[in-house]
């Protein structure tokens, strides 16, 4: 996604975004879940519109918090449904709520969803787009690649004189990792 670094810089949605949160590692599985969900809310729109809709999403799915999601029933889709500032898109939100039951299983199987993403890498593209299809649902070739770049996991998110990458570095993304084989 060179072409991101050449845009989003000085942007007041995009460059905040790539400037601080694109491409840099993290583990905490609620951020993890927003950034699953947001990935899944962008598949066939603009990310632009996903994060012009960001917060109002954070507040309309209670922060992400997976085991709040994970209890929602008819009446919070319904909720979801009627709410004019989110993405209103019954099979996005069907597979958001989904998703979180699904990570509540891995966390006694693996853990943690991070400790899942961590013992599968490292992947090929096309193995971890396999896998999350059989553990999650609404999983296509993009949202699977947008997340895993998002998280540091993929490669890709920057080039290499952007200033976020040079940043991102240091943090020691798990691409970097060359030692696995």
């Amino acid at each position: 996604m060179s072409w991101y670094c050449d845009v989003a810089p000085g942007h007041p949605f995009h460059g905040p975004y790539h400037d601080c949160e694109y491409g840099v590692p993290i583990a905490d599985e609620q951020a993890l879940f927003e950034r699953l969900a947001l990935e899944i809310f962008q598949a066939g729109l603009s990310w632009l519109i996903v994060l012009k809709k960001r917060d109002a999403l954070v507040a309309a799915f209670d922060g992400f918090e997976v085991d709040r999601v994970a209890l929602y029933g008819a009446a919070e889709r319904d909720r979801l449904m009627g709410d004019a500032c989110i993405i209103r898109n019954g099979r996005k939100i069907d597979a958001v709520i989904e998703n979180a039951r699904r990570l509540q299983a891995l966390r006694g199987s693996h853990g943690s969803f991070s400790a899942w993403i961590r013992q599968h890498h490292p992947r090929a593209k096309d193995d971890w787009v396999k896998l999350f299809k059989q553990t999650f649902v609404f999983m296509g070739v993009e949202v699977v690649n947008e997340f895993l770049m998002s998280i540091g996991f993929l490669p890709g998110a920057h080039r290499e004189d952007c200033p976020a990458f040079a940043r991102i570095l240091p943090l020691q993304p798990a691409w970097l990792d060359e030692s696995k084989p």
